[in-house]
């Protein structure tokens, strides 16, 4: 017997939370698992990391795109990367657009994906890496500067600036990611003994910063990258959110007052010279993630105490935590991380600040491992229901009209709804005809109702670009009696 009446006009308060994960393809961190696999060999991978993620309860791939002035997309100003087929410059045969690819697959999963670019990292262990001879540092070899093991763009450079920003706009506009994001990586991390090679550029440039004052100088180099890319970003689509991902701590206590109380050796303020509280303030950023790779206690640098700093400096910006997973490990030196257990703990922290919003995970390789259980700690403890996004305040589209629901056998089936993204499931209470719980979020137009949710009442809403969500359908219910022929 079907049952169907309509509460169209009653409004639901889902689960609201960011659940992300890094991709890093990077020296083949996380994808693909080395370089010169076949294009199917590629794919193939790709896919079993998205489906491995979206059974974990993940809503959010923050996929990298421009490791090292390359590419893993069809750009047309940089080579493609050397992390695909082994030689910088190649590109995949038979062709197809990583970044492409990815992007279907994630959206097919009613997934964001967020395209993760460095904006400085010119080349990757330059003394063994071959560069294609179209590689920015082999056009304009004066804009970059050798520091460690890497090259860099010379972030003192007006037209470090103008290329950057040119790199994100084209991505912007070619493609429908659904966020730009940047990590730590901005002036290094400082080497012992080794002073950042920026001297003549600051001779040059410096302007009332020269000769004294080169830190700030330094800090206002980023702060302009930052500031052009954002109106980039902005001309190009107005909605689309810029998020950055800083080093755990902003400054210490001891070097500023309105630090955290740690005592982290290096700090986004006084050693990558990323101010990330004035870009908050400013508006320049739309998303924060501190990356705080640290376990609950730890003396110089404790994960409850910079979580609760964060909460406090994000400027009513989302603020995600940046959780390092790839630290669980059995035989690690610290306690803490001989569990999945610290990392359940950290989520259900954040869960009590609220104005922290959700978290981003580093990264995908872990899950993939499954170290100590982690997939089914999330999905047992705190990721057992989907969560739908955070709204995006920036967005102006059209909310969707509710999806007309039938049921078809065991499937509830919908109408394609216009401006609609994707669909929430929800178990609905018989009697008030109020969301109990998400059971799916998904791109079709159909659910395969599973015997443990037999004899529910159930309900579809349809959501937009901009995570606005319709009001729920008529309800659709299974009667016991039915069930139980």
């Amino acid at each position: 017997m079907l049952i169907s009446w309509n509460v169209s006009a009653k409004k639901i308060s889902p689960k609201r939370e960011m659940r992300a994960v890094w991709i890093a393809t990077v020296d083949n961190i996380d994808w693909p698992s080395k370089s010169g696999l076949s294009v199917a060999q590629q794919k193939v991978e790709l896919i079993a990391q998205l489906d491995q993620l979206k059974k974990n309860g993940m809503n959010t791939i923050v996929f990298q795109i421009r490791p090292a002035a390359d590419a893993f997309y069809a750009s047309p100003y940089e080579p493609w990367s050397q992390w695909l087929s082994g030689k910088q410059g190649v590109a995949p045969d038979p062709f197809y657009d990583p970044l492409q690819f990815a992007i279907k697959a994630c959206h097919d999963r009613a997934m964001e994906l967020h395209a993760w670019m460095n904006p400085y990292r010119a080349v990757f262990k330059y003394k063994t890496t071959k560069t294609d001879s179209s590689h920015i540092t082999n056009v304009h070899p004066e804009w970059f500067l050798t520091y460690g093991k890497h090259k860099y763009f010379n972030p003192g450079l007006k037209q470090t600036r103008d290329y950057v920003s040119k790199i994100v706009a084209d991505v912007v506009r070619r493609y429908n990611v659904d966020a730009i994001h940047f990590d730590d990586y901005f002036y290094p991390y400082k080497i012992k003994g080794e002073a950042f090679p920026d001297s003549l550029a600051f001779a040059k440039n410096g302007g009332d910063f020269y000769p004294d004052r080169i830190e700030d100088w330094r800090r206002e180099n980023v702060n302009k990258v930052i500031h052009q890319i954002q109106d980039s970003i902005k001309s190009i689509k107005p909605w689309l959110p810029f998020g950055i991902s800083p080093f755990g701590v902003w400054r210490n206590k001891d070097k500023d007052p309105n630090g955290s109380r740690t005592k982290a050796g290096q700090t986004n303020y006084d050693d990558l010279y990323a101010d990330v509280l004035l870009w908050l303030q400013k508006g320049w950023i739309d998303y924060v993630t501190p990356q705080i790779y640290w376990h609950i206690g730890k003396k110089v640098a404790d994960y409850r105490v910079i979580a609760k700093w964060w909460r406090k400096h994000s400027y009513g910006k989302p603020c995600y935590i940046g959780q390092g997973v790839y630290r669980l490990d059995s035989a690690s030196r610290v306690k803490a991380w001989r569990n999945s257990d610290q990392i359940i703990r950290q989520i259900k922290l954040n869960r009590r600040l609220k104005e922290i919003n959700g978290s981003m995970f580093f990264c995908s390789k872990n899950f993939r491992q499954d170290r100590l259980s982690i997939n089914e700690a999330l999905t047992q403890k705190v990721y057992a229901e989907p969560a739908l996004h955070l709204v995006n305040l920036m967005f102006k589209g059209n909310i969707p009209d509710a999806p007309i629901v039938e049921r078809v056998e065991n499937r509830l089936k919908w109408n394609k709804q216009k401006d609609a993204v994707y669909y929430v499931v929800y178990q609905v209470k018989r009697k008030s005809g109020l969301p109990q719980k998400i059971i799916c979020i998904t791109n079709r137009l159909e659910y395969n109702i599973s015997k443990k949710y037999m004899a529910h009442a159930f309900a579809v809403s349809a959501v937009n670009r901009g995570h606005q969500e319709s009001s729920i359908s008529k309800l659709v219910e299974f009667s016991v009696r039915e069930d139980n022929k």
